[in-house]
């Protein structure tokens, strides 16, 4: 299992078209994602779940992955919510 802290600077957080991004990702990796925010288990790779997490600018979350291509899942998907700043 792999992590890492991640400020959000997205000026409207992670709504439909970051979060679209980030769940067809997601969905290219067999491992397990999940975003954590106020120790909570919200789904990466479903857009209903990042939705109702409620995730605006100035929020941390926990981007956690587990299984055979952890590494990889943590590295592309952290770029990919780093490069949506001005989405």
């Amino acid at each position: 299992m792999v992590e890492r802290s991640i400020l959000i600077e997205n000026k409207t957080g992670l709504h439909a078209r970051p979060a679209s991004n980030l769940v067809k990702a997601a969905k290219q990796f067999k491992s397990k994602i999940h975003i954590m925010k106020d120790d909570r288990a919200y789904e990466a790779k479903s857009m209903l779940a990042i939705l109702s997490a409620g995730i605006v600018k100035g929020t941390r979350i926990r981007l956690v992955c587990e299984g055979e291509d952890e590494a990889d899942a943590l590295k592309n998907l952290t770029e990919l919510i780093a490069s949506n700043k001005e989405e």
